[in-house]
């Protein structure tokens, strides 16, 4: 019997300008929706207190959603001050009143330009809070989704100009921590997909909604036959040009899949993410594309590369794979980062090892590791980056401590990097003094 998955996309009046957004960070994994950032140049590789800090600024509680930056706006989403019950949660959730906030801070430094309420009634499950999906941007209007399933497009002073419950509107979420899709938005429009099924036997949905009207435009079913606690992703979505056309690339509840932007239509399928059909199989980490390759992560093992095609190809996999963060790749390598903080580089075509697993400074990681300026920055927990030279060799640059939880990926624009731990979010630059 097959789990009934639905995808929703949401129309909106802007496209997304890959020459401006190059030069920023409109979304969670950057302008090429694969954490990698061609234009950011002279990053700095240590950092602290006194060092290369542009500015600190305070944020009001924890999320892991990751800061977006487009020219001097920043935008950040976070649970209410009072609230910090990461450590120690229930996995099954744990409510709390506090409100969800949307705030634009200055780029120059991080003070605040204004604060709006996206959403109510927080909920943590483990490492999942209410604003874990990171908003998205085309460099006139911002889109944020909830936790909670609220999608609501912004203009840059703040101004509400639509709003969307999902789950008022089509059915409750049924995935165990919460929501933590990010939206991917291309040419008009607002990519989402629900995939659950832990604790629902109904469809997941999405909806395409026009940016003045909110008319549903198309839905579609994605099935599977993932049992249990497996139709559970928290990936995000991402786009990749297949015969010259740009499909939706979807992975999770035990395949992953290409659809049609216009239909949503189902164009293939690939298996073999749950081999053995195990019951615990949720997805975290998203799919990555390079090229004509895509890279399908599952539960850790195995990670399969596949080459797209009317029929995709199974070009080669491992054991080593991540289970949270989504690796990266500048094209000829990828590189892995996984939970426990082990390095690994892989040739993209071949799978040939170009560096076996290589400890970089211990502890777990959640945040995805980003690509710039020759440089690969992987964020703990504990808020340490370790900054490793990309290339053939394994060479650690520079390790930065916070000491402050950290669970968001961090982002880049221009020559500035861009931290965000539970408490503050920080901006460094090469050059730049102390933020007291």
């Amino acid at each position: 019997m097959y789990r009934i998955c639905v995808f929703l996309a949401l129309t909106i009046a802007s496209a997304l300008y890959a020459g401006e957004a190059d030069a920023n960070w409109p979304n969670w994994r950057g302008p090429n929706l694969d954490g990698t950032s061609d234009t950011a140049k002279n990053l700095p590789v240590s950092w602290g207190p006194t060092e290369n800090v542009k500015w600190r600024a305070d944020l009001p509680s924890w999320s892991a959603a990751t800061p977006i930056i487009w020219n001097d706006i920043v935008f950040v989403t976070s649970a209410e001050e009072g609230f910090r019950g990461y450590k120690g949660s229930s996995a099954g959730g744990q409510a709390d009143k506090d409100k969800l906030l949307f705030l634009a801070l200055n780029r120059s430094d991080g003070s605040v330009r204004w604060s709006r309420v996206m959403g109510a009634e927080n909920r943590v499950g483990n490492k999942q809070n209410m604003t874990s999906p990171s908003p998205v941007t085309d460099g006139r209007h911002v889109w944020t989704t909830t936790g909670g399933g609220v999608v609501a497009k912004w203009d840059f002073e703040g101004n509400k100009q639509w709003e969307l419950d999902m789950q008022s509107e089509f059915g409750e979420f049924g995935i165990q921590f919460g929501y933590a899709s990010s939206a991917v938005l291309h040419e008009g429009r607002l990519y989402l997909q629900v995939l659950h099924g832990l604790y629902t036997d109904d469809p997941c949905y999405l909806a395409a909604v026009d940016a003045a009207t909110g008319k549903v435009i198309w839905k579609i079913n994605r099935p599977t036959d993932a049992v249990h606690e497996s139709p559970d992703s928290y990936s995000t979505p991402t786009l990749a040009s297949v015969n010259g056309k740009t499909q939706l690339i979807v992975s999770g509840a035990d395949y992953i899949t290409g659809h049609d932007l216009d239909t949503g239509r189902e164009l293939w399928r690939a298996g073999g993410l749950n081999p053995n059909k195990d019951t615990n199989y949720r997805t975290i980490a998203s799919a990555l594309v390079v090229g004509d390759t895509v890279f399908a992560p599952s539960r850790r093992r195995p990670f399969i590369a596949f080459r797209l095609g009317a029929k995709p190809e199974k070009l080669w996999a491992t054991d080593y794979g991540p289970d949270v963060p989504t690796p990266t790749s500048d094209g000829e390598r990828l590189y892995i980062i996984d939970d426990k903080g082990v390095a690994l580089a892989f040739g993209v075509k071949d799978g040939s090892k170009i560096y076996d697993r290589t400890r970089i400074e211990p502890g777990i990681y959640s945040a995805s590791p980003l690509l710039a300026d020759g440089k690969i920055f992987a964020t703990s927990e504990d808020g340490t980056t370790t900054v490793i030279a990309a290339g053939s060799e394994f060479k650690v640059l520079g390790v930065n401590k916070l000491d402050d939880y950290t669970l968001a990926s961090p982002a880049v624009a221009g020559g500035e990097i861009f931290v965000r731990t539970s408490k503050h979010l920080y901006c460094f630059a090469k050059g730049a003094g102390s933020s007291d």
